[in-house]
């Protein structure tokens, strides 16, 4: 009787949800992915990559955030009263700075090297807006690589091409296998979106 309450309580929250039309406005195939995972009706709707700026004086768990709210304002034109849209952007941070996307291989070698045996901080930003409400939050995961050789460090840039991800890297590809000790927080959110949180504030969302 238990289980037969809480599937229907699923049924009725997803329900809600999938009344609205749902806009994923992200070109990333990972966010695609786990958003399907959660079991939303959803369009893709993509634009071309914005540069990323961001005002200087921002916290760090505040960057992202911006630049998933900044993302969001290129999407109203696709936006009607039953429409709900969700951006997203994902930073990593270390030595009190952002690492972003690598230009080349060899900037991609030096991201990797400068992460290989320390820890630093995969954030997500995510913004849920409809026409007439906005909603943003941010998620931090802590990432522990091992030391990395620079051998492994070469095959996987030369392998994979990790040159559309922040930080180098994909936790989901080889890398991730053989050279992330510990996470603390979301794995999700590694990859680029923090479904639990992101999934329980949509919740939130549809109920006001």
């Amino acid at each position: 009787m238990i289980e037969s309450s809480f599937n229907s309580v699923q049924v009725d929250v997803l329900h809600k949800i999938n009344q609205h039309r749902i806009i994923l406005g992200s070109r990333s195939p990972r966010r695609k992915n786990l958003l399907d995972g959660l079991g939303i009706r959803f369009e893709v709707i993509t634009h071309d990559e914005q540069d990323e700026y961001y005002p200087p004086n921002l916290a760090m768990q505040e960057i992202p955030v911006f630049l998933a709210r900044q993302k969001s304002k290129q999407y109203l034109k696709y936006m009607d009263s039953n429409t709900i849209l969700i951006t997203a952007d994902t930073i990593v941070y270390i030595d009190n700075k952002v690492l972003g996307k690598p230009a080349d291989y060899a900037d991609a070698t030096k991201i990797l090297s400068r992460l290989s045996g320390r820890t630093h901080q995969v954030l997500t930003g995510v913004c849920i807006k409809s026409t007439d409400k906005e909603s943003a939050f941010c998620s931090c995961s802590d990432v522990s690589f091992r030391n990395l050789s620079p051998y492994e460090i070469s095959y996987y840039v030369s392998n994979y091409k990790p040159y559309d991800k922040a930080g180098a890297y994909g936790i989901q590809e080889w890398i991730g296998y053989v050279g992330i000790e510990k996470i603390e927080g979301s794995y999700y959110n590694v990859m680029g979106l923090p479904t639990e949180r992101l999934f329980i504030e949509l919740i939130r969302f549809t109920e006001d």
